[in-house]
């Protein structure tokens, strides 16, 4: 059967799988900036015999055609692109580039996706169809690699049916996935706000206008926007992470900066609360003597799995890895621009579990720890190798 041949293909690429993660963990490229990453996957889909173009400068797509009849297509995506986090793991694989590190499993999909790729090609005469393998850049930056990729026709010529990614996930034991089918990740957008007043001696405030105390008022108001104004059963979050008002203890600065982000499930709310947000802040500000400039960067929309797509791709997963090692995910109010696709195709993106604790893998992504059970790998591989070639219906 064909689901043991990939198991057991899977077993025998599994080193190399870990030495491929292994070279793109220690050589880490920031987003929009993956040169020796893009040319590393190159090199690996020549010795396979694969042939690629490149897209969204640092991004490849390749095509891998089954021998059998079969005009379904199934697209899988991996994302390239590292974070500017300074590693603190002591592993051989550490990063070579100093203040940039994989710290959101980037390098597992990379290498995961070359794997699916080395398994696919030994087994072309088992199935028909195609698989579109979609090595993306960019997928921690504004605009974010995907919306490129997309806009320069990444979903065309051949238009797949389905778009497949995985995440690594801290939380989940190494050797179990999970899912969730609809709404599953939010929309994000940067919110970055100066608060102008007029400075002076702060112990003479009737001569100033405090864009301090004006900053205090629109923090507290804009809470409303999500207490008073959001559907409760639809899920918004707003935080402000930075506060800059450069005074000091007897100084009132002329302004004050800040930086935040907002997030939610709806894109016609998101548009309204975008509105409601600007106008409460200047008014604010204006009711107190001073002004607002309130800029919102429009960032990834929210992540949908298709349904219907969804629990085929479950059911595939119970089917390779046993229904006790397939979990169900609650939404997460985090971002991933793998978003835009799920907008404009039917869509799964799963999550792969990667903890040991027992090893003491248990990092969140995001931070200097951060780090992957590897024997992982060998059900990445062969889980997304078994969901390709049965959703291309073999």
């Amino acid at each position: 059967m064909i689901k043991e041949k990939i198991q057991q293909l899977a077993k025998e690429i599994f080193n190399d799988v870990v030495a491929n993660r292994r070279h793109l963990h220690a050589n880490p490229e920031l987003s929009f900036h993956e040169q020796e990453t893009s040319a590393f996957v190159a090199r690996k889909l020549d010795e396979l015999g694969i042939e690629y173009q490149k897209m969204a400068d640092t991004g490849l797509v390749a095509l891998i055609k089954g021998d059998k009849p079969g005009d379904q297509i199934v697209a899988l995506r991996g994302d390239m692109d590292a974070l500017p986090i300074l590693e603190a793991n002591d592993v051989p694989y550490k990063s070579k580039n100093e203040g940039v590190m994989h710290a959101c499993g980037h390098d597992v999909h990379t290498s995961s996706l070359l794997g699916v790729a080395k398994i696919l090609t030994e087994i072309k005469s088992e199935f028909g169809g195609t698989v579109k393998f979609i090595f993306q850049p960019a997928e921690e930056k504004l605009p974010g690699g995907a919306s490129l990729m997309i806009k320069e026709g990444v979903l065309e010529n051949p238009k797949p049916s389905a778009v497949i990614g995985q995440h690594v996930m801290p939380l989940i034991d190494a050797g179990k996935v999970g899912f969730r089918a609809g709404k599953y990740m939010a929309s994000t957008d940067e919110l970055y706000v100066t608060v102008k007043g007029k400075g002076g001696h702060g112990a003479q405030p009737q001569q100033n206008i405090d864009p301090v105390i004006i900053t205090a008022h629109i923090l507290t108001a804009l809470q409303q926007v999500i207490s008073r104004f959001a559907d409760p059963k639809s899920p918004s979050v707003l935080s402000f992470g930075k506060v800059i008002a450069n005074g000091a203890t007897n100084v009132i600065p002329n302004e004050v900066y800040l930086e935040g982000t907002f997030r939610t499930m709806d894109e016609q709310w998101r548009a309204e609360a975008h509105v409601k947000m600007k106008k409460m802040a200047e008014g604010i500000a204006e009711s107190m003597g001073g002004s607002c400039d309130f800029n919102i960067m429009k960032g990834y929309p929210f992540l949908i799995n298709e349904e219907k797509l969804t629990a085929q791709v479950r059911g595939f997963a119970e089917d390779f890895l046993g229904k006790e090692n397939v979990l169900d995910l609650d939404i997460w109010m985090a971002a991933e621009d793998f978003a835009y696709y799920s907008q404009v195709a039917d869509s799964c993106f799963y999550r792969l579990g990667t903890r040991n604790e027992a090893r003491g893998i248990t990092s969140s992504v995001h931070t200097p720890t951060f780090d992957v059970e590897e024997s992982a790998l060998e059900q990445s591989v062969g889980l997304m190798a078994y969901i390709a070639v049965k959703q291309l219906g073999n």
